[in-house]
């Protein structure tokens, strides 16, 4: 069964995906922040500091990069091809290293907290700019 969908519900799948997946890290960096923090000031700057990192210089180029990719597809296309192979190999590259990295303690709670919080942060913002960019024009149907 070959399954397709127009180039404004794959936008829609990469809002919907970016920003579950910022939620579910998000939740771990809030939990870990409520019940490990220390210095709220210092956390809070370091938070804000890895969303600019990661959404200006990482997460914003990629979504422009998708966005073109996606709007010169042909108009229906296979559900999972928001993402091309190289986005899904990193997808799953940094979802293994999170877990494994947490599971195994190589990332202590005082650097969760923070880190965590400020990613997905940017992860939750790019899905907004996917959500938004699906909305705002019908020209992907």
């Amino acid at each position: 069964m070959d399954i397709k969908v127009s180039r404004k519900t794959l936008i829609l799948f990469a809002g919907i995906i970016w920003f579950l997946a910022g939620a579910n890290i998000f939740r771990i960096g809030i939990t870990t922040w409520l019940e490990h923090s220390n210095n709220l000031i210092k956390e809070s700057v370091l938070s804000v500091f890895i969303f600019a990192l990661f959404f200006y210089l990482i997460f914003k180029p990629i979504y422009k990069k998708n966005i073109e990719r996606i709007k010169e597809k042909e108009n229906q296309s296979h559900p999972l091809s928001f993402f091309n192979t190289k986005g899904w190999i990193t997808m799953a590259f940094m979802m293994t290293f999170g877990i494994l990295g947490r599971q195994k303690g190589l990332f202590p709670e005082s650097f969760i907290l923070f880190f965590y919080t400020g990613l997905s942060s940017a992860l939750m913002l790019t899905g907004i700019l996917y959500l938004y960019s699906a909305l705002k024009n019908n020209k992907g149907d």
